[in-house]
Order: structure tokens, then C-alpha cells, then sequence
């Protein structure tokens, strides 16, 4: 593919002013790109040239734009540690922080991200976590940037809304039962096959209540 294509393909994805950058990225690493599908367990991955002789990079295709380059700019803070210290150092540890937060400070200075998102992410890296995902003010205020199409749908709530013992529905018509909260996400269970499961607080999910599922 071709840079005029790939400037293309990244304009869809990516806030503007921030296109240039990640193509300058992708080009000097020799980066293998992937948009991919929707995931519920990780918004992206990085993958060393190890079974394969590029760094890889995935970033979920139904992500905001804002999300969309936050992601990847953590994708990338992990393959420029592995190239200065290999598997020696911890995923997210101070090395991988300081890399994290190198990328994305010029983003804030040129004012790609808009005011309130800006300010949050001024506090997030002052002290980066293992995903964005984990620090909660900052996850809300990306979501109220998601495209319609990819919300829960009328009547959802965030999961941290709803009181233990509730009983709600979250993908396809699965019935859950919420539980206690352990560190950063809660404890609930599939009510069918009584398997436990960690939800983030801010899973988007319907009260039992608002559906109309005939449940006994």
C-alpha cells in the first residue's frame, strides 16, 4: 500500500492533525498495522518481530478517534521499550511510562485533543496506568465521543451505577448477577452457567428491569 492510501485509510481513524505523525511512526519502525475488529478483552495489542520480522501493532476499529490515538500511542510505548530493553523490564513499568508519556505530550502541546479530554489526560500521565480503560474519569469523558452505532443501545447504564446484587443483561441477552467489587472491576455472574466473570465499571449494560426478556 501505497503512502497516499494509507494517509486515507488513517484519516478515518485518526483525529485531525495526528495523521502525519502515526504514518511517520508506522514508516520509520516498519510497523505492521492491523485495524481490527472489535475486541471486549483489549482495544489493542503489540507484538515484537519475533515469530515475524516486523513489530505489529492492532488498535479495534470501532474506537473514537481520540481513543484510536491514544491506543496506539500505547501500542507504540511498548515497542520502543522492547527495542531499548527487550522482556527485561516490566509491561507497564517506569520505562514503559516515560516512553508513553514522551508520545503523547506532543499531541497535547498541538492541542489535538479538545479541552476537557486535554485536562484529563494531563492528570492520566502524571501517573499511566496499564490502559487508559483503568482510569475511570478519563474513560468517561473518551466515551462521550463514541459514534452512536457502537453504544449498548437505549436503556444501558454504566455497570458502576447499578447496586451489588442487581441483575442485569449484557451482550447476547446474557443475564448477569452483579457481586463485590475487586480492586478496579467487579465480580459478576452469568446467572446460566454460574461462571464468574470482571466487569469494568463502566461496561455499558441493561438493568434487568428495562428489558423486556421473560425471565423466570
Amino acid at each position: 500500500m501505497n503512502k497516499e492510501e494509507t494517509i486515507k485509510i488513517l484519516k478515518r481513524y485518526l483525529p485531525e492533525g495526528s495523521v502525519d505523525t502515526v504514518y511517520y511512526w508506522l514508516e520509520k519502525k516498519k510497523i505492521h498495522f492491523r485495524i481490527s475488529r472489535k475486541r471486549s478483552t483489549k482495544l489493542g495489542d503489540y507484538k515484537p518481530p519475533v515469530r515475524y520480522p516486523n513489530h505489529r501493532i492492532s488498535v479495534n476499529h470501532n474506537l473514537n478517534p481520540y481513543a484510536f490515538l491514544i491506543t496506539f500511542t500505547h501500542e507504540l510505548a511498548h515497542l520502543l521499550v522492547y527495542e531499548k530493553y527487550g522482556n527485561t523490564v516490566k509491561p507497564h513499568g517506569n520505562e514503559w511510562k516515560r516512553e508513553y508519556k514522551a508520545l503523547m505530550i506532543p499531541y497535547l502541546e498541538n492541542n489535538i485533543f479538545p479541552g476537557e479530554l486535554k485536562k484529563a489526560l494531563m492528570i492520566h500521565l502524571e501517573n499511566s496506568r496499564a490502559s487508559s480503560n483503568t482510569d475511570i474519569a478519563l474513560t468517561k469523558i473518551l466515551k462521550t465521543y463514541d459514534k452512536k452505532e457502537y453504544l449498548t443501545g437505549a436503556g444501558s447504564v454504566y455497570l458502576e451505577t447499578l447496586s451489588e446484587g442487581e441483575r442485569f443483561v449484557f451482550g447476547n441477552n446474557r443475564i448477569f448477577l452483579k457481586l463485590e467489587k475487586r480492586r478496579t472491576r467487579f465480580r459478576c455472574k452469568e446467572l446460566k452457567t454460574g461462571r464468574l466473570y470482571l466487569f469494568h465499571p463502566l461496561a455499558e449494560v441493561i438493568p434487568l428491569n428495562n428489558t423486556t426478556n421473560d425471565i423466570t
